[in-house]
């Protein structure tokens, strides 16, 4: 079982790394949908709405990035889990209230028929990404990851700046 961990974790990163390259890359093309996104939710006035559209993409591909190559993964996964608690939060505050929106979390979002919302799937798959993240954030150490020299005491004697740990 031991030896089996380093994998799993590894699997932890590609899953949230995947996760995140894919809603931050859906969103780029379209800066005018993750704006109304953004806006859909009501929760920010509206000086923060552009910045928070524009730079959430930018922060879910830079996550997924450091994820996927498994530098910094401790830091990825608890920028991970608090993005995903705040999207638990946003979405149940919709729900909450009674807004009928896409999430936005893959691209598109903004107003939508009453009955095509999915906030319930969507709670569901955030706390279920959260596993992981939580998983990543205790026990960072996988395999095929490009370590920093500081995280790994194997790679300190050789002086390589960057390890891939097979």
């Amino acid at each position: 079982m031991r030896t089996i961990r380093p994998w799993l974790r590894t699997g932890c990163r590609a899953v949230l790394g995947i996760v995140w390259l894919v809603a931050g890359g859906l969103k780029l093309p379209d800066p005018a949908a993750a704006e109304r996104a953004v806006r859909a939710y009501q929760l920010l006035p509206e000086p923060f709405v552009a910045p928070v559209a524009f730079g959430l993409p930018a922060l879910e591909i830079a996550v997924g990035v450091l994820l996927l190559l498994g530098v910094f993964v401790r830091a990825a996964a608890v920028a991970s889990a608090v993005l995903l608690g705040v999207f638990v939060a946003a979405v149940a505050s919709a729900w909450a209230r009674g807004l009928t929106i896409d999430c936005g979390c893959f691209g598109g979002g903004g107003q939508v028929d009453p009955g095509q919302t999915a906030y319930l799937s969507e709670i569901v798959r955030d706390l279920v990404l959260l596993v992981p993240a939580a998983v990543l954030a205790v026990w960072p150490r996988s395999r095929l990851a490009l370590a920093d020299r500081a995280e790994s005491a194997d790679d300190t004697t050789t002086g390589d700046r960057y390890a891939v740990r097979i």
